[in-house]
């Protein structure tokens, strides 16, 4: 069995606790913690005593100022030095500055309850922590060697020398329940609170928002330069394409060519044309998603009925996520499905959006089967939204999605 902490392995058979590498992992975190906690303590107690006598001074609110924000390095490294007797890392409670700039950092932290719980969890470490990591390595390692030793002196002392290893074979045991101990506690007080990860969860969504956001106004925007660039030059082209044709006569080989020239121009024409379509439908950016499904619908070779009853018009982001759904889920009824027909159902509830593509198909449609559904759920996970598959064998396959338009 793999053990993830210090305390874990204390449960385990003690031979084998002693051939493990945690005796020594826990040797080295109470170490570092002894030798780190003195040095800090030192170092704050000067801080604070020369942040109070130059408090009249413009130095001595810096001093104390950094005394106070003191707890985030501390406790950054105690995080990285935790990993030596708990496997699992804590996450770091902070959230990204609302503003940029050392402002901006330094008023987001100072107004966070994670940064005053931390100078706390400093407070206690620098007082109590590090002396007891020393007390328990010096019970524990010192005084059985000095037990030991001992008999040097005196020969007739050498019981004492037995004594002493009496007192050194549980050292092990000893170090690594207290550097268990002291995890447990420094997790405690370290590790996040649902408050703080709220806040955390929150700017990620912010971001992801952000992203999504900016994704699509640039289709958009490589959809106008698609619709309005280079298709009207290639119609353009067309049509001088026709009036040279009509200049050269019907009897001309070179009538014959401008011909098929034509013929291409149209081709590329479409071809172009549905590419725009597919990075953005203008359908979709004039009329909404009701339209932009009917538009669907009608493209689709497959039977469709569409029922999209919207009261109003929805962020774009869920708009544009809801038609990709749609126009996917058609594909895949349309490839794989062998179905004859798709139902395809939009509703708003409040303030959710709730979207169903049904199929009367063969079914097994899943995620792993590389039909899309895989970067079709990121793309709702990327709204925030949820996605939900059945399609047993034999079918139907419905695909539900639901879309916050908050």
């Amino acid at each position: 069995m793999h053990h993830r902490t210090a305390w874990q392995a204390l449960g385990q058979n003690p031979l084998r606790v002693l051939r493990s590498s945690w005796p020594w992992r826990s040797f080295a975190y109470l170490l570092t913690g002894a030798a780190f906690g003195a040095l800090t303590s030192t170092a704050l107690a000067l801080a604070l005593v020369a942040g109070l006598v130059t408090l009249v001074l413009v130095v001595g609110p810096l001093i104390l100022l950094g005394v106070a924000l003191s707890g985030i390095a501390v406790s950054r490294f105690e995080r990285w030095r935790l990993r030596l007797v708990d496997l699992d890392p804590v996450p770091d409670p902070h959230r990204a500055p609302e503003q940029p700039g050392a402002v901006g950092w330094l008023r987001t932290r100072l107004g966070e309850t994670a940064t005053w719980r931390e100078l706390g969890f400093t407070a206690v470490s620098a007082t109590a922590l590090w002396w007891m990591d020393l007390l328990v390595l010096g019970f524990a390692l010192v005084v059985p060697v000095l037990v030991m030793v001992s008999p040097l002196g005196d020969p007739d002392a050498w019981p004492l020398a037995v004594v002493g290893v009496c007192l050194l074979a549980p050292a092990p045991y000893t170090i690594t329940a207290w550097a268990g101990a002291r995890a447990a506690v420094t997790r405690l007080m370290l590790t996040p609170r649902d408050s703080e990860l709220g806040h955390q969860l929150t700017d990620v969504r912010a971001s992801r928002a952000r992203l999504v956001d900016a994704f699509d106004a640039e289709r958009r925007r490589i959809e106008r330069d698609l619709h309005d660039g280079a298709q009207q030059r290639l119609v353009s082209l067309n049509v001088l394409l026709g009036l040279a044709r009509l200049d050269a006569g019907p009897d001309l080989p070179l009538a014959e060519q401008l011909a098929r020239a034509q013929e291409q121009v149209g081709l590329a024409v479409d071809e172009l044309r549905e590419l725009s379509r597919g990075v953005h439908p203008k359908a979709l950016t004039d009329h909404g998603l009701a339209a932009a499904a009917e538009n669907l619908a009608a493209r689709s070779v497959l039977p469709v009925t569409v029922d999209v009853r919207l009261p109003h018009r929805m962020p774009v982001a869920v708009e544009t996520t809801a038609y990709f759904v749609i126009a996917e889920a058609l594909t895949n009824a349309t490839k794989h499905s062998t179905a004859t027909g798709v139902e395809v159902l939009a509703r708003v509830h409040t303030d959710l959006l709730t979207l169903s593509v049904r199929d009367d198909g063969t079914g097994g449609a899943s995620p792993e089967g590389g039909t899309g559904l895989t970067g079709l759920a990121d793309r709702v996970a990327a709204a925030d939204g949820r996605l939900r598959i059945s399609s047993p064998p034999g079918g139907p396959t419905l695909v539900h999605v639901e879309l916050p338009c908050r």
